[in-house]
């Protein structure tokens, strides 16, 4: 699989597949099952570059070097999950997303010992492998997802995992390797006064053993690059429009300013998704831009944003094209 650098700046990185081996997993269909396929309609911007070249050098390093973790660290809806399923597509390795909310214990990631019935009116204790246990024993991609809303016992759990010691230790006594197969990615939005319930700084110990990376939103050709892919039919003066909406939202909810930001962002779930359809659903409407707003946006946020979205409509649309949507 070859990787390019969308900037153009640096030079294109080939990297070969993983593959399955037949009989080696117990659960071999089920993690081929779980090879996530190619979206079609996704357009890297950079980030599987940079995984790419992460993994190159990885696959360079001599035996015995610590592996490099990565994770992404952007606001709801800049596609983060996204970017790391579509790189575990192109290197065909099964992927395992694991959200680590503030309600899942390290037994539910790691295993606990059950019960289960002997057939003869008894009972006999086995090991049940957890989350993490599960997708360690073969080829994967593990995104540990929400990495910051995870509790303290979970993370502890996982230090050995992420060092040199590069093993997870089960209370069975057995030790689990880091298979040269799998590859360890986490995701997380920042921590700031945000909507983000349940997040918190990350525990410096457990951080160091990540390469954390920044996810932007999107800039508006990037945006409009996405639109173009997924609805090439949709009417250029629509695509501009989304665009700068999108853009000038999320440059009010960065901002500093008390007067001019705004808490809800435009995800690109409602650029990509809601509000192509709030245009399919009114096509024939005078202003079909101006009802799939106030159906597919307005809706998502928070009362008290409504205002600054409305003067950014004001100031970037004022009233939308009457022309069709989709056409040539």
């Amino acid at each position: 699989m070859t990787f390019t650098d969308p900037s153009g700046k640096g030079p294109p990185i080939t990297l070969a597949t993983f593959t399955m081996p037949v009989g080696e997993a117990a659960d071999h269909d089920q993690r081929v099952a779980k090879v996530p396929a190619p979206d079609p309609y996704y357009v890297d911007v950079g980030m599987l570059y940079r995984f790419a070249q992460v993994e190159k050098i990885r696959r360079e390093q001599p035996e015995g070097t610590v592996p490099l973790h990565l994770a992404v660290r952007g606001h709801m809806g800049t596609g983060k999950d996204h970017d790391i399923e579509q790189f575990a597509s192109l290197l065909r390795l099964p992927y395992y997303r694991i959200p680590l909310t503030g309600e899942v214990r390290d037994i539910t990631l790691i295993g606990s010992v059950k019960l289960y019935g002997d057939g003869m009116g008894g009972t006999e204790s086995r090991w049940e492998d957890g989350d993490i246990t599960r997708a360690l024993r073969g080829p994967a991609l593990v995104n540990l997802s929400e990495l910051n809303a995870a509790g303290a016992e979970t993370l502890f759990a996982l230090h050995g995992l992420l060092d040199r010691y590069s093993a997870l230790d089960l209370p069975t006594g057995e030790s689990v390797p880091l298979r040269d197969d799998v590859r360890l990615f986490g995701t997380m939005n920042p921590t700031d006064l945000r909507d983000y319930a349940g997040t918190q700084t990350l525990n410096k110990a457990f951080a160091d053993r990540w390469v954390i990376w920044e996810k932007d939103f999107p800039t508006g050709a990037e945006i409009e690059a996405m639109i173009d892919r997924r609805y090439p039919s949709m009417r250029e003066v629509y695509v501009s429009h989304i665009s700068r909406l999108s853009t000038e939202i999320n440059r009010s909810f960065l901002s500093t300013e008390p007067g001019s930001r705004v808490e809800t962002p435009m995800s690109l779930r409602t650029v990509l998704d809601r509000l192509p359809a709030g245009l399919m659903m009114f096509n024939g409407r005078r202003d079909p831009l101006r009802s799939a707003w106030e159906t597919m946006v307005i809706p998502h946020i928070d009362p008290y944003d409504i205002d600054h979205y409305e003067t950014v409509w004001a100031a970037c649309v004022r009233r939308g094209p009457s022309a069709p949507p989709f056409g040539a």
